[in-house]
């Protein structure tokens, strides 16, 4: 072998179940093995699965998406051993590179039914629907949205440490509380999702024993926390460096959940543009950086990959604390958030395209949200901004009627 071959740290068979391959999990705790160790400063690769471990089809079809099994959501790659890492480590993660695989050039941007937990906006779009998208180089396009070509800033969703037991234990505690809080008052949505043992898969070499803990206790992956995990961050793309806090001997570095891109928010859950693919990473420990950099979550530096577009021809919508109904609420950047995308959706339904299309494009396009202000009692007012350039015709606001196009459907269940 080449002295300056880079390795491939962990490889799959996508031709295959998730279930049953060296390298894969879907919890977080720490007694799930190392599938490999990389020293400091190595280049390899890691091969990944889509978020779903390969459950949704490039086809017409959203019956996918409204079956898709959440019980065995995220397949992660990894865990991996990184040489000299120690609890209150700081672990440095340099992304290099992610690519989908070359016989793969395709991704999904899907609306969860209301039925699995449904999404941002479900209570206005309550049905799975799916938008296939095509990689031509850095472009993505979609048969099921025309009109739209944008460059992909290409990140991983997932990228985290192994916890210890001890922050693991906090995590359960904690979210178990916020469940059994609103289960007292009757809320209607779900809050967290608990430890479940149904679909929990930490690899083929666990012994019995460990496997089990795993299934009764190990951290669903849902949310970001103290370790890193889905923070979905757009901008954690090649040539970022992520800073992971590290919690046990080795660190345990698994990466997943690849996104060829994503707007703010992810708003649609399976919302950004979801894909298979390999990422290229190199590590450096950080000695005593927990302490060192009064750290208690995160950090990154966003690298210089990023598509571009003149700041004048952002097409910004706002949205204050105030909901569909006309109620107020006390600075809820929530409330606000979704306002404005809603306000975006009805925009450009003027000009042909059904309210799902868009849902689905402002998960997947280069879309920018930011908090604009936080403290004039008693509205928050987010904004969020769509770049008009990824449209082949002209979006901007005119006086009189626009023309409406043919601008097809995206993909919905089949009954």
């Amino acid at each position: 072998m080449p002295v300056d071959a880079i390795r491939t740290a962990i490889e799959l068979d996508l031709s295959k179940s998730p279930y049953g391959q060296v390298g894969v999990h879907n919890r977080w705790h720490p007694e799930i093995p190392f599938a490999a160790t990389a020293k400091q400063g190595e280049v390899f690769h890691v091969q990944c699965f889509d978020w779903t471990g390969g459950q949704v089809g490039n086809n017409d079809s959203a019956d996918d998406i409204r079956n898709i099994n959440l019980a065995g959501i995220h397949f992660l790659s990894g865990p991996i051993g990184i040489e000299g890492a120690e609890p209150g480590d700081v672990l440095e993660v340099e992304i290099q590179d992610i690519q989908p695989f070359p016989d793969r050039p395709w991704g999904y941007t899907g609306i969860l039914d209301v039925a699995q937990g449904g999404g941002f906006l479900d209570s206005h779009y309550p049905t799975a629907a799916k938008a296939i998208w095509d990689f031509e180089g850095i472009f993505a396009s979609s048969r099921h949205i025309p009109g739209v070509k944008f460059p992909g800033l290409i990140h991983p969703g997932i990228l985290g440490t192994m916890p210890s037991p001890e922050l693991l234990a906090k995590w359960n505690k904690r979210e178990g509380e916020l469940i059994d809080y609103h289960a007292s008052i009757n809320t209607p949505h779900m809050v967290a999702r608990p430890p479940q043992e149904e679909g929990a898969y930490a690899g083929p070499h666990i012994a019995s024993d460990a496997m089990a803990n795993v299934a009764r206790d190990g951290a669903r992956t849902v949310p970001p926390r103290e370790h890193g995990g889905n923070a979905d961050i757009k901008n954690l793309s090649r040539g970022s460096k992520a800073f992971l806090p590290v919690f046990v001997k080795g660190a345990g570095l698994s990466v997943g959940d690849l996104h060829f891109s994503q707007g703010d928010g992810e708003i649609s859950f399976c919302g950004a543009i979801e894909m298979a693919g390999i990422i290229t990473l190199k590590c450096k420990v950080i000695k005593n950086g927990i302490k060192d950099f009064a750290m208690t979550y995160p950090m990154y530096l966003p690298g210089p990959v990023e598509a571009h577009y003149g700041p004048s021809r952002y097409l910004t919508f706002e949205g204050i604390s105030v909901d569909e109904k006309g109620k107020q609420h006390f600075l809820d950047a929530n409330v606000a958030f979704k306002q404005a995308c809603l306000n975006c959706i009805e925009y450009l339904k003027r000009f042909g395209y059904s309210g799902e299309q868009i849902y689905l494009l402002l998960s997947a396009a280069p879309v920018q949200a930011h908090i604009a202000s936080i403290v004039d009692i008693p509205n928050s007012c987010i904004s969020m901004g769509i770049p008009a350039d990824i449209f082949d015709f002209d979006v901007m606001p005119k006086e009189g009627e626009v023309e409406k196009r043919d601008l097809g459907t995206c993909a919905f269940p089949s009954s």
